[in-house]
């Protein structure tokens, strides 16, 4: 088994390996993040083809995504002039002949082919016109090395332009691990205990690495990926339950005994509805937190619409007739602003105010409102980022909801949470479900709690999927709700990379929309981005007023907009918006007692995993269903702005197909603390000095979210 004891050597620079140099090292730094021999160690394969199989010609077809051939080149011609250039080739081998061509490169080919001699081409077959042809194969003479080394599997590596310019396409690449690898293996050191690597019979690390890049068959290359994933999410999760035990352990928290009268006013005489049994459910272990003498730390999952700012409110209740102020802290403006609204009518009744403090709060207005949380004046804060400047100071902060905290950085986290010499207790919501093996891994150091039921009465929003050329007919649908004294949202994708064209998008649209539905009988408000915020508000309190019938708006209202007597959404382009965003824009209707709609508008010609995301839309409201399908469209580093946090820099693991995997991982982790919380057995050496490789520079996630 290779060495337990780290070596500098796989820390040495990229430029150091042969066949790299200083050019094509900056290169794989800036392109692929590879800066030492380890990088490149890591930088695992991220498929594999069959070299074992040889294709005739006559065999050749679109469907395959490689063919190997043998056969003797001939015809070896130029085309074009100048930038234009290109090289064909016609490869026989007795059933049949096939084209090659380079566009780029061919000028040291074109004399090295000889005739009569064979040669092993690989490559994609394309159809154009009515031949197949091959562009940029690999070619090789027939040798009893090339036909032995063409027996196993070749791995395929992730490149980039750049790199495939200065020679480091998949090839290229395979080319530096081989010649790495050799001179590694006696560094390649083991990151796993005999404990654990033999009871559940994992390879051991230095055989993996050759294994996982130039595997002698399928088995040993899936035995060497199933021990890497393993590892990867088995120090993940180690790292996440060590630092939620230790907050058990070791994070004092303020306790709140009392249940008192603004808490108890507020739920038998202010809450005009029956709570629904999750959201009791939920307080009931919000509450034994805030007894523990723990700080709490408390992810919140909430569908659109399931009444998490009831819960909310009612957390704040209780820190405050425990003497304490609590704290609101939401991504933009217009979410603060809603909070602030709903927030303040819930403590109207109890005799207690909120303040609000975000960017735009007019200087004498936040002096005012700074003076007031000093003193101790002011028991709930709702706000921005502006919320953790330095300036402001609570008098006594005993609790914090982080509204949508996948949109603040790790950085304005932590300043908000410092606010205080005993940490606040800390509630973090989203509504936006995510996936299970994401929550475990994103939050799995977090207590999780979910409201899975939405409140009495709420109808199912009927989802439906129109073509443009149907336009005419959701027009006249709309009349038909508007007649019946409901109000509609026409939303236009915005993309950051084409401000200008969306804009015109959107007043286009909003043009139409008028022609459509003229005054008197219809009044249409617009609302965007690049809009003044006076003139923004004007128009959403039109609406939300009712005295506009279609409000034609960008995704800002996304979050942020409360109106009950709107029961159509219309999604402009929507194959132009991602699930998660479908799904919070389709939660803006269905919030009072009508029937709600959510009409997705789109082209005709429809990419496949467009057509796939507006089918999940129509088929199912379920937020946690259409979270899984979102990971597996998208990936995890895409959603919930997960590549912010660092835990998610996933090498080899795969969140959409190794759950069993993650499950295994945490389960032995925990076992492992159970026997060792401290980690501290000589046993576990090795698994000490992995932490203190991976994590040591890291931030950790518990504490700040």
């Amino acid at each position: 088994m290779a060495n337990t004891k780290r070596t500098h050597y796989l820390d040495t620079p990229i430029e150091f390996l042969k066949g790299v140099g200083p050019k094509r090292a900056e290169l794989l730094r800036d392109e692929l993040d590879i800066h030492t021999f380890d990088d490149l160690l890591t930088f695992y394969p991220y498929r594999y083809i069959d070299r074992s199989r040889f294709y005739t010609i006559s065999e050749v077809s679109g469907e395959l995504p490689y063919v190997q051939i043998r056969g003797k080149i001939s015809h070896i011609q130029l085309h074009g002039k100048h930038r234009t250039t290109r090289m064909t080739a016609l490869l026989s081998d007795g059933t049949g002949r096939l084209e090659l061509v380079w566009f780029r490169g061919f000028r040291w080919l074109k004399d090295q082919f000889k005739p009569g001699v064979e040669y092993i081409v690989f490559g994609k077959p394309v159809l154009f016109g009515k031949r197949y042809n091959i562009a940029h194969p690999e070619v090789e003479p027939v040798t009893p090395g090339a036909i032995n080394q063409s027996s196993s599997m070749q791995p395929m590596y992730h490149s980039t332009e750049k790199l495939k310019s200065r020679g480091l396409d998949s090839r290229g690449m395979g080319k530096l691990v081989k010649a790495l690898l050799p001179q590694a293996k006696a560094h390649i050191y083991e990151t796993l205990p005999a404990h654990i690597l033999e009871p559940l019979k994992l390879m051991p690390r230095d055989q993996t690495m050759l294994h996982v890049h130039f595997p002698e068959s399928s088995l040993l290359l899936k035995k060497a990926r199933a021990r890497l994933k393993f590892e990867e999410l088995f120090y993940i999760q180690l790292n996440l339950l060590r630092h939620k035990m230790l907050r058990h352990e070791k994070s004092e928290g303020h306790v709140f005994p009392v249940i008192g009268d603004h808490f108890n006013d507020f739920f038998h005489q202010q809450l005009s509805f029956e709570l629904t049994g999750a959201q009791k459910r939920v307080l009931k272990e919000i509450r034994l937190d805030t007894l523990s003498g723990k700080q709490m730390n408390r992810l919140l999952q909430g569908d659109v619409g399931s009444g998490k700012t009831v819960v909310a409110v009612m957390c704040m209740l209780m820190a405050i007739d425990n003497g304490f102020q609590a704290s609101l802290m939401a991504p933009t403006e217009i979410l603060a602003f809603q909070h602030y609204e709903s927030v303040s009518n819930m403590l109207s009744g109890l005799g207690l105010r909120a303040g609000l403090l975000t960017g735009s709060t007019k200087p004498a207005e936040r002096r005012e409102v700074l003076s007031a949380l000093k003193e101790g004046h002011l028991p709930v804060l709702i706000g921005t980022h502006a919320l953790i400047e330095d300036v402001v100071e609570y008098n006594k902060l005993g609790m914090v909801v982080i509204d949508e905290q996948h949109r603040f950085g790790v950085a304005q986290r932590a300043r908000l949470w410092s606010k205080s010499s005993v940490p606040p207790h800390v509630l973090v919501m989203t509504a936006t479900p995510i996936p299970r093996t994401l929550a475990m891994t994103l939050y799995g150091d977090l207590d999780v709690s979910v409201i899975d039921e939405l409140p009495p009465g709420r109808k199912p929003i009927k989802t439906i999927h129109q073509y443009d050329r149907n336009r005419l007919k959701v027009f006249g649908f709309m009349r038909d709700q508007i007649k019946k004294g409901r109000q509609i949202y026409v939303v236009y994708p915005l993309i950051q990379e084409s401000e200008k064209l969306d804009l015109k998008d959107l007043t286009d649209g909003y043009e139409s929309i008028v022609r459509e539905f003229q005054p008197p009988q219809y009044a249409v408000s617009i609302v965007h981005g690049r809009m003044k915020p006076a003139d923004k508000d004007y128009e959403m309190q039109r609406f939300v007023k009712g005295q506009t019938h279609i409000m034609v708006a960008t995704t800002v209202i996304e979050v942020g907009i409360d109106v009950p007597n709107a029961s159509v959404m219309v999604i402009e382009s929507a194959e132009r918006f991602g699930l998660s965003q479908l799904h919070q824009l389709r939660g803006r209707v269905g919030r009072g007692a009508d029937q709600s709609y959510c009409i997705l508008m789109s082209k005709d010609g429809l990419s496949a995993d467009a057509r796939k995301r507006l089918e999940v839309m129509v088929s199912t409201n379920d937020g946690f269903q259409i979270a899984e399908t979102d990971l597996q469209l998208r990936g995890p580093g895409d959603i919930q702005g997960t590549q912010q946090s660092g835990i998610l820099d996933l090498k080899i693991a795969d969140l959409t197909q190794d759950e069993s995997i993650l499950k295994f991982a945490r389960g032995q982790a925990k076992l492992l603390l159970e026997d060792d919380p401290g980690i501290s057995n000589p046993k576990n050496r090795v698994i000490q000095k992995r932490l203190q490789d991976l994590y040591h520079d890291r931030l950790f996630w518990s504490r700040i979210s």
